[in-house]
């Protein structure tokens, strides 16, 4: 039983050779979606370039509520080595202190593909996934393949309590 489409080549019904050209053809294209997924960034949308400007914001963890006034706890000063730093997993945030008292936070989602980092150690906040490494005083690049930086994230230091805000 034929459905009228003909193979160029051996002029046979699609049919007779086993497969449908159209179920090939669906194929191709997942193919194809798959390898276009594995160049972008995370929080990329669209192009894989990596030139969207604006890094994941924590909102999109799934946290839709505010922080309550004077912010969340995270932890203590005491938790925060000077020239290091400390994941706070749950929150998805890396608190830093690269010099005494300096503190600073950034997101804990690498831009790369999104894994969480996991330590921060010789100066950076490393990514477990790709080996992708940020710098503890800005979150620059360190180390690709991230090309962007982790995005900043707001606390305050009152007393030796770290709170996001």
């Amino acid at each position: 039983m034929s459905d009228g489409v003909h193979d160029a080549v051996t002029d046979r019904p699609d049919a007779e050779r086993g497969v449908a050209r159209r179920t090939v053809v669906l194929a191709g294209a997942g193919a194809l979606v798959v390898t276009a997924a594995g160049c972008t960034e995370y929080g990329d949308e669209g192009g894989g370039d990596g030139t969207r400007s604006t890094p994941p914001a924590r909102e999109r963890s799934g946290s839709a509520r505010p922080p309550a006034a004077g912010g969340r706890p995270l932890g203590t000063t005491a938790e925060v080595p000077e020239g290091g730093g400390k994941v706070f997993t749950a929150e998805k945030v890396v608190v830093t202190q690269p010099v005494r008292g300096d503190f600073k936070a950034f997101t804990a989602v690498c831009t790369h593909q999104g894994c969480l980092v996991d330590k921060v150690e010789d100066g950076t906040i490393d990514c477990p996934c790709h080996g992708s490494r940020f710098r503890i005083e800005d979150g620059a690049v360190a180390q690709g393949p991230a090309r962007r930086p982790l995005a900043a994230e707001r606390i305050t230091v009152s007393g030796d309590e770290i709170r996001l805000t």
